[in-house]
């Protein structure tokens, strides 16, 4: 699976995602994953059922539980990357395909008042809703004139380099970890050629599976299938060590 995004440079903006953004975190006890396998009602279910862990590398983990009762929970960590999702599955064939519940709210971007900087007014400023800065957001910046800048957001945001003139016109942003995006904002003469965005965490994280399926591959490792590529899984240590 790709991962998309310059994970080296954006890794402040996880760490700093991760303090701010609190009820994102997500974490969940041995214990509960071995609940989910052991039901108190089970559903008919397929020899994927059990607790795998991700096998794609040395500095990528994760891991998916197939529950019984017709639930699953997947976990991934990928450098500044965090990934979640719980939901149901269904049968499909010989294929188990997972569909997240709820739905999650994807984060999106606001435009609010420009405010100041220590005592400076940056050219492009993202914030969270607390206040704190988010650093690692590409942007490109169009003028009336001359060629567009591409750069990205710090902790303080962005500022015009001294000398340039030109007034922005419109701006494109990217949050290069998850994928945020937006439409391109234009910029007025009551912007005053600065653009100041809120980065609304919603449910940052959790992957939207609709569908997407864990295949049996005949090594005994399953493949997850979905829209940025495929991930493979084994099954937990413990899991092999029982059977």
């Amino acid at each position: 699976m790709r991962v998309k995004g310059n994970i080296t440079e954006a890794a402040g903006f996880a760490r700093r995602r991760r303090a701010d953004c609190r009820p994102c975190a997500f974490s969940r006890p041995r214990g509960a994953l071995a609940a989910l396998l052991t039901p108190a009602v089970v559903a008919q279910a397929p020899a994927l059922n059990g607790e795998y862990r991700l096998a794609e590398g040395p500095d990528v983990g994760g891991g998916l539980v197939v529950a019984p009762d017709g639930r699953f929970l997947y976990v991934l960590y990928a450098g500044a990357l965090d990934e979640r999702a719980e939901g149901r599955w269904e049968r499909q064939g010989e294929a188990v395909c997972l569909f997240t519940e709820p739905k999650p709210v994807p984060p999106a971007f606001e435009k609010i008042a420009p405010v100041d900087v220590e005592g400076a007014r940056p050219t492009i400023l993202v914030t969270w809703p607390s206040g704190e800065g988010v650093g690692g957001v590409t942007f490109i910046i169009g003028f009336d004139r001359g060629d567009p800048i591409e750069n990205y957001t710090q902790y303080d945001g962005w500022t015009m380099p001294e000398g340039d003139r030109r007034t922005p016109r419109w701006v494109e942003v990217r949050e290069p970890i998850y994928d945020i995006a937006a439409p391109r904002y234009e910029l007025g003469a009551e912007d005053g050629g600065r653009l100041h965005l809120r980065l609304v965490p919603n449910d940052i994280g959790v992957v939207d599976f609709n569908g997407a399926c864990v295949e049996a591959r005949e090594d005994g490792a399953v493949v997850l299938r979905r829209k940025e590529g495929e991930m493979r899984f084994v099954r937990s240590e413990t899991e092999a060590g029982d059977e």
